[in-house]
């Protein structure tokens, strides 16, 4: 059985992890406590000196008395102490309130004792600087990961720059980039499909550039571009005024051009309508920004955007296709990737690699055991995948009635209950039962995150992922990898020079 002290260090590294106002409510304890030993040495002192026995010591015992009886409070005890749930700010505010007041009336007496324990004094001081530092620590840290958020979902200039570049070049000369005709390579089941669904061009560009030049025969591969309206036509002036290399073939839609995709059919679309989801996902507010930082990462519109969820749409999307490579825009490809559509898929719809080692990245990691339905239907040890590299069977999908399965769950989390963010989770409960895993030298991930992959696993690896925060398109991006991103980017391009992407 754990005695009590251990049992209170035990909560307050549990608190410490999971709520920010349990652990500084331990510190305050804490500070309580060392003056408690402070106050009964000079009580020890008055009595071993007898200097003002009487009135000295009855003083000082009151005190101790005073800091003991506020830690016994019951309405501290149960909100602070002994809860489960979150702490009350007004109540930690109000302990800690009374506690510094007891304080300052404790220094004061100190002040107007003997000098005999200014050793014992230096040493309370020295754990009071301590205490303020570490919450000016705690604040720091919170305030760098929210600098750090905010580099990596804002918009560089430079990629402004590029797309304004792009779209001045259309309006200046719109002879120039009149649409194509559709091209017969684009439905024909007997070449190799990629479908890549971005807003950004230069990261759309690097894929395309490094499947290409990677690739045996570049005249079988097709690339099925979808952004967003508005990087629409900049997306095509590029590869107009950069066409693709090796006989290649590239189709370049806009997500709004697929008219099958209507708030009655799609649950983003829906869901984006509602009032509720509005509120959660733009309404942003200056003194918010930093109050819950683990939580700002769920709060990014992208991750219900329909460019975002096109993925669940493929069969629909190209419908003469039977096979299709789905590739995130910060991928780079380093090996000719055919090899994928000749592999037995025994039957699944997606062929992707795990990410899980020991006990991570599994699906207790991204949906919520603790809802009913999930617990019901999955098991928390099973193995995640990645998206960003997936080979598709869109007839076993079809078959599978795959995009059915996703409506179905995508409606049950409009209330984000199931899982909070992202379309990972909506994938793994959609082809939980229809995934092959793949050789994890197809797929490599992490490059924008962890600094310690080696580069013995990246040369060997097909694809590379950077993903995670630090694109390699930002300035906060890795170093040791960033090479691997930049030698496939287009510097002969006029605008990327005169954009400064600072490659």
């Amino acid at each position: 059985m754990k005695t009590t002290g251990n049992a209170h260090v035990e909560r307050s590294v549990l608190a410490w992890q999971s709520d920010p106002l349990k652990y500084r409510s331990d510190l305050i304890y804490s500070q309580a406590n060392n003056h408690i030993a402070l106050v009964n040495a000079y009580a020890t002192y008055a009595r071993k000196l007898k200097l003002e026995i009487s009135k000295q010591l009855k003083l000082f015992d009151d005190l101790a008395k005073n800091f003991s009886d506020l830690q016994l409070n019951p309405t501290y005890r149960t909100a602070l102490f002994e809860s489960d749930g979150p702490i009350e700010e007004d109540v930690l505010r109000h302990f800690e309130k009374e506690v510094k007041d007891k304080v300052k009336i404790a220094r004061l007496m100190i002040v107007d004792s003997k000098e005999s324990y200014d050793n014992q004094l230096k040493i309370q001081k020295l754990k009071d600087t301590i205490f303020a530092v570490n919450e000016l620590l705690l604040k720091a840290k919170k305030n760098g990961a929210f600098a750090s958020f905010i580099a990596a979902k804002s918009t560089p200039k430079s990629l402004h720059c590029l797309a304004m570049r792009l779209m001045e070049e259309r309006i200046a000369h719109p002879e120039k980039y009149v649409d194509d005709e559709a091209k017969p390579e684009f439905e024909d089941p007997n070449l190799y499909h990629y479908a890549l669904f971005s807003d950004n061009v230069i990261a759309i560009s690097v894929v395309v550039n490094s499947v290409v030049k990677n690739a045996e025969e570049p005249w079988k591969h097709v690339f099925h571009i979808v952004t967003d309206r508005m990087n629409f036509a900049a997306t095509k002036v590029w590869f107009k005024m950069r066409p693709i290399q090796g006989g290649a073939h590239i189709e370049i839609n806009a997500v709004d051009n697929f008219k099958f995709l209507t708030p009655s059919y799609a649950p983003v679309l829906k869901q984006l309508q509602s009032a509720n989801l509005k509120k959660f996902y733009f309404d942003t507010r200056a003194e918010n920004a930093t109050k819950d930082l683990n939580n700002m990462k769920y709060r990014n519109p992208k991750y219900l955007s329909m460019l975002n969820h096109l993925r669940f749409y493929l069969p629909e999307l190209y419908p003469k296709l039977d096979k299709i490579l789905f590739l995130d825009d910060d991928v780079v490809v380093q090996k000719d990737l055919t090899a994928l559509w000749n592999i037995d898929m025994d039957g699944k719809v997606n062929a992707a690699v795990n990410t899980c080692f020991g006990s991570f990245h599994r699906f207790s990691a991204y949906l919520n055991f603790s809802h009913p339905l999930i617990k019901e239907k999955f098991n928390p040890r099973a193995c995640a995948w990645a998206f960003g590299m997936n080979m598709f069977d869109l007839d076993a999908w079809r078959r599978e009635r795959c995009t059915d399965e996703y409506h179905y769950w995508q409606n049950l989390n409009e209330d984000r209950t199931l899982w909070k963010l992202g379309t990972l989770p909506a994938g793994l409960v959609t082809f939980s039962s229809t995934t092959k895993s793949l050789d994890k030298s197809w797929h490599v991930l992490g490059l924008g995150i962890n600094p310690s992959i080696s580069m013995e696993e990246i040369d060997k690896a097909a694809v590379i992922h950077f993903s995670g925060d630090m694109k390699p398109w930002l300035d906060i991006a890795m170093n040791n990898y960033k090479h691997l991103w930049t030698k496939y980017v287009d510097n002969e391009m006029e605008f990327v020079q005169m954009c400064n992407f600072g490659m």
